[in-house]
């Protein structure tokens, strides 16, 4: 007994199917700039006008401390970032999970062609900085600008974190920073008293005020920054007149807290002046902006009253 043939047309046809599949899926346009893989975008207003980012960015370059900050505060870690300089590199202080975000050049130096190199969705920048890049940043991926790193810190950490799509995030951080700033002038009773941040650099001594990132940590913890001719954020003066950064706690930047030699002479040899006299380590009491950065501060700070 014969068995009746099976149709020869079935495999052809099966066949033809899962090609016209295929051929549909290879066919579905790819992402345009500025979306996610199912096109949803936002429209974030910044320093430039109006950008249209993605709903949620997965490879971001940002070029500016706090963007850094703010990103990894938020649980996006960049695929790049601008530097202070090569040496300092990415700022230890905030952790592993940033130690392998590529640099793409300085803050004030950045390179376009690493940026390009690193396929970004999203690239955040800063107008008074990077003004002179943007046309060419844009035609790499959406960009947004803040308009200044000399902007109350707080307000340039909303900016990013509406690009970044979470501005709930930022305004529970900045909660939780408020109430640790409360927590350390409660406990320490800084009320009344003055405090000086002072960056040794290029035979001058830098002082920062109010609205400096680290001058305003102070205040926050409920001290006073004296009162300057403040240019902007900070003042430089000569050591000749080192007793204008005179306070009731004065603390010096170094690259290396251990280093007693790294505090300057003209400071050191006026004790009278300066009875509550540290080093603290630039990588976050300068160049730490933004809520992570905030909250080492207050713990250094804490450190330092503990005595």
């Amino acid at each position: 007994m014969h068995r009746a043939a099976r149709p020869l047309i079935a495999y052809p046809l099966t066949a033809l199917v899962l090609l016209v599949g295929l051929a549909g899926c290879a066919a579905s346009p790819a992402a345009a700039p500025g979306e996610d893989a199912d096109g949803g975008t936002r429209s974030v207003a910044h320093a430039r006008g109006t950008a249209e980012v993605p709903e949620s960015p997965q490879r971001v370059v940002v070029l500016e401390p706090v963007q850094l900050d703010t990103a990894v505060a938020l649980g996006v870690t960049p695929v790049g970032a601008a530097v202070l300089s090569d040496a300092a590199g990415i700022p230890a202080y905030l952790g592993e999970e940033a130690a392998g975000i590529e640099s793409v050049g300085t803050v004030m130096e950045p390179s376009i062609e690493a940026i390009a190199a690193l396929e970004p969705d999203l690239i955040i920048g800063t107008e008074s900085r990077h003004a002179a890049l943007y046309e060419r940043l844009e035609t790499i991926a959406p960009t947004v600008f803040m308009a200044s790193q000399t902007d109350p810190w707080q307000q340039n950490v909303a900016l990013v974190a509406e690009a970044l799509g979470d501005p709930a995030g930022a305004e529970q951080l900045l909660a939780e920073y408020q109430e640790r700033c409360d927590e350390v002038a409660a406990e320490f009773g800084t009320a009344g008293s003055t405090a000086q941040l002072v960056r040794p650099r290029d035979g001058m001594l830098t002082l920062y005020g109010p609205e400096s990132f680290a001058g305003s940590a102070l205040e926050c913890a409920g001290f006073t920054i004296p009162e300057q001719p403040w240019e902007d954020i900070s003042l430089d003066v000569s050591p000749e007149n080192v007793l204008d950064a005179s306070a009731d706690l004065v603390l010096v930047t170094t690259t290396d807290v251990d280093d007693a030699s790294s505090m300057p002479a003209v400071i050191a040899e006026n004790t009278a002046s300066f009875p509550e006299l540290h080093l603290v380590d630039q990588s976050f009491w300068i160049t730490g902006v933004g809520p992570l950065g905030g909250m080492t501060v207050l713990d250094d700070l804490e450190r330092i009253l503990a005595g």
